[in-house]
């Protein structure tokens, strides 16, 4: 029992602390600053220095003094705020991006026995017993949790924003709720038809299926299998992390921050924090929905397989790794595609934007579905 506490632990420890927080916390100086400086032909962040040391180092010492100025920021609560749900807030926006994880794999099961390789369906088939290492836990539903958890993050928006006692914040509350809820809709049904195709509401079968090779060559990945759910997905999920161009819910222009316009200190920066982590997320799921998760082409548990013709035998160890680098690799491409996406494209009006959700994503994804369908029950 011990022992499967402190894997546990151990789990926690290296996908959401050496890796989700990890990687969100340099997307405010690789995205925010480096990439965008790198778009818009500026040189970026250069003018801070370490002591003694008489160089930007890369815009590292400016990440660095971020996380110090938000420490010995002035924590403000406004007058005539509701002090308490001013508080919870920034952990109701936290906390769902961090839960999320609980049911992302990483790798496969770890396999204890011999592992044979199905030529006729491709796919691992594990003799011994199979253990969770690259999974904090193993959902049979894994697909309904994320979308669960992903829902509840609205709720830290919509409290921020009304209790703040501000305007700006709450029609930033206001529009993100609206937001949010609009484009739930899409990502449900767009994921429709994967569900229909793969039969499935496991992640880790999900990603299995996605192994098999059509023809013998053609990875069944999911954006083979449904394009158009991909993009539509896609789509859907910056809009559901309000990120540019689709954050109205943070209009600069128009309302200051939003619903983060009255917080300050630590309270910013868990919000700020929160957001991030949740465009690791999206990526994420995108990664192993569409993209076959920890599957490299042609890659199985004793090598590399191209066709009946040519085997390249590989250790086991040799595989898990290759297979773990590959998804966080996926999640840090898609991270790096919807901050080129951000700093590329100009920012929707918010009646555009419920255009798009509503007319355009929405039926789109209701048209994707029913031909999905008729193709299924034809074949």
């Amino acid at each position: 029992m011990w022992i499967e506490i402190l894997i546990t632990i151990a789990k926690i420890v290296c996908i959401v602390l050496g890796f989700v927080m990890a990687l969100a916390s340099a997307m405010t100086l690789l995205g925010d600053r480096k990439q965008s400086a790198a778009i818009q032909n500026r040189v970026g962040p250069n003018r801070a220095r370490l002591p003694f040391i008489n160089h930007p180092l890369l815009g590292v010492p400016h990440f660095l003094a971020d996380g110090l100025k938000m420490v010995l920021k002035e924590n403000i609560v406004p007058q005539g705020a509701h002090k308490g749900l001013h508080t919870v807030a920034p952990a109701l926006v936290f906390l769902p991006a961090l839960l999320g994880w609980a049911g992302v794999p990483f790798m496969d099961t770890w396999c204890t026995g011999e592992i044979l390789v199905d030529k006729t369906n491709w796919q691992d088939i594990c003799t011994g017993e199979e253990k969770y290492y690259f999974q904090i836990m193993n959902f049979n539903a894994g697909l309904l949790y994320a979308f669960a958890i992903a829902s509840i993050s609205v709720y830290g928006a919509a409290i921020a924003g009304w209790a703040s006692n501000s305007n700006f914040s709450l029609l930033g509350g206001l529009r993100s709720s609206a937001q949010m809820v609009s484009y739930e809709v899409t990502m449900g049904l767009s994921l429709a038809g994967l569900i229909m195709i793969y039969g499935t509401l496991d992640l880790n079968e999900m990603v299995r299926q996605q192994g098999y090779l059509l023809w013998d060559w053609l990875p069944m990945w999911g954006i083979v299998v449904q394009p158009l759910a991909f993009f539509l997905f896609f789509l859907a999920g910056m809009a559901e992390t309000k990120r540019a161009p689709f954050d109205v819910p943070e209009g600069e222009s128009e309302i200051v921050a939003g619903y983060i316009t009255e917080y300050s200190s630590m309270k910013f920066a868990v919000m700020q924090l929160g957001e991030y982590a949740a465009t690791v997320f999206i990526a994420a799921l995108i990664a192993i929905l569409f993209l076959g998760g920890w599957h490299v082409p042609y890659l199985f548990a004793d090598g590399f397989h191209f066709g009946n013709a040519l085997h390249v035998e590989l250790p086991y160890p040799a595989v898990v790794g290759l297979r773990i680098v590959a998804m966080c690799t996926k999640i840090i491409i898609l991270v790096w595609l919807q901050f080129m996406m951000r700093w590329t494209l100009p920012r929707f009006r918010y009646d555009q934007i419920m255009v798009l959700g509503w007319k355009i994503l929405l039926p789109l994804s209701i048209a994707n579905l029913v031909v999905t369908a008729l193709i299924m029950a034809i074949i």
